[in-house]
């Protein structure tokens, strides 16, 4: 019952609400509740801009422009916010008491909601390990696992859900890596991520609370001891790096070190298993860059760059204002949340010329706002990177004449975007049609 009181609270009025300002045209309502908006946000967020550089909603000001989203990002006048930091003073008494007491991503203190000092003092001491000589060394590894897992993927031929055997693959292992994660580990946690990521959402149903609240039990459950096993036989991973960093400088409790740690893993793997699926299926979708690709592989960094930009996996964030202040001729007020939708912004026509087609060669894709910026810009952007160039270079560099063999099914998320499963042919269609199917479990 109190599990059922607390969804009331975060998510069953707001998603009640939502459908409601859907019939009204209520663009944060749209977002929440409107499934045509989850199927193509882009025309959504063209449809919204077109009202202006800030809109105002019945709850929230959003923006999809992309110098108010930059600004905002970088801006000392607006903080990060907390989840249901902007519900109404009766709802968040109501969350307070019923809190579980669970490490959250989105609470205190979880870097994505904290402000300095906390901010500096955490994010310093991953800096001071995640350094670029240590991310350097992590593409080497990459580049291991990568051809290790395609490897597998050639010995079974046929067809294959690409975004399981592969895409989630990749990243889990590096991370799992960096963290010091042993390997019969590896699946509980990439079960623990599925199951958590609508924990990132607003106006979620009863059926996905209970997933995301077994999800992080599961994962918090499961990190306190890797962590304590870690602190008793340190080994040469980051994770074991950090823990000492963090009795020899800046204390951190048990708390913030978990906190700390699960973030790093879960957005480790999290959006960079969206990179590689958004990735492969558009490229699919358009052999003609894979054959410019083929010939001039100097353009895989900016690949990646524009398929960041065009599908980017994480498509939100917000920020709360400190203070009454003018934002591109709107007034914001003081406690006043304002949603940055990062895909509308990374498709600003003002700054993107043609901003729905994909253009492997677009001389500014790098200006996207995928990592966020300012203080809060991603600790591991290098790594995504480097993960996202090597995962789609090695594999079209082995499986050249690979092909779609299904529709696949997207996350039912809202703030993560990515492809739950790709069904892909890797073998020519002559050969195709002789190999057996393998590995697609759906």
């Amino acid at each position: 019952m109190r599990q059922r009181i607390r969804w009331v609270a975060l998510h069953g009025v707001v998603r009640g609400l939502s459908k409601l300002g859907v019939r009204k045209g209520d663009p944060q309502a749209r977002l929440i509740a409107d499934p045509a908006v989850r199927e193509n946000p882009a025309a959504f967020a063209d449809e919204v801009r077109g009202r202006g550089p800030v809109t105002r909603c019945r709850a929230v000001l959003m923006t999809f422009d992309h110098g108010v989203a930059h600004e905002l990002l970088r801006s000392d006048d607006f903080s990060v916010t907390e989840q249901g930091g902007n519900l109404p003073r009766p709802l968040r008494w109501v969350v307070e008491k019923t809190d579980p007491g669970l490490l959250h991503p989105l609470r205190p203190p979880s870097l994505l909601s904290v402000e300095p000092p906390d901010h500096t003092k955490y994010r310093k001491l991953v800096s001071s390990v995640f350094t670029p000589r240590a991310v350097a060394t992590l593409r080497k590894r990459v580049e291991e696992t990568a051809t290790a897992l395609l490897d597998e993927l050639e010995d079974d031929g046929g067809v294959v859900d690409i975004v399981e055997r592969y895409c989630s693959q990749l990243p889990v292992t590096v991370i799992g890596d960096i963290l010091g994660v042993p390997d019969e580990d590896r699946s509980r946690i990439l079960h623990f991520g599925e199951m958590g990521a609508p924990s990132l959402d607003i106006g979620v149903t009863w059926r996905q609370f209970q997933q995301v609240h077994e999800g992080i039990v599961g994962f918090n459950n499961w990190l306190a001891g890797h962590l304590q096993e870690l602190r008793r036989n340190p080994g040469d991973d980051l994770m074991s790096q950090i823990i000492k960093a963090s009795d020899e400088g800046p204390r951190l409790n048990s708390d913030e070190l978990q906190a700390l740690a699960g973030l790093v893993l879960a957005a480790g793997f999290e959006t960079t298993v969206n990179l590689l699926g958004n990735g492969i299926r558009m490229l699919l979708d358009t052999p003609e860059h894979l054959e410019t690709l083929a010939a001039r592989p100097e353009l895989w960094p900016n690949a990646v760059e524009e398929i960041l930009r065009l599908d980017s996996p994480v498509q939100m964030t917000a920020r709360v204002a400190c203070k009454d202040v003018d934002l591109a001729g709107t007034r914001v007020h003081k406690d006043e949340t304002v949603v940055i939708h990062v895909a509308g912004a990374n498709r600003d026509p003002k700054v993107f010329t043609d901003p729905h087609r994909f253009d492997i060669e677009r001389d500014n894709a790098g200006r996207h706002l995928s990592f966020s910026g300012g203080r809060h810009f991603c600790l591991g952007a290098a790594l995504a990177r480097a993960e996202g160039e090597v995962g789609l270079r090695t594999f079209f560099e082995r499986f050249p004449d690979a092909r779609l063999a299904g529709s696949g099914v997207r996350r039912d998320t809202r703030v993560l975007r990515g492809w739950s499963s790709l069904p892909v042919a890797l073998a020519p269609a002559a050969d195709a049609s002789k190999a057996k199917p393998a590995g697609l479990r759906h």
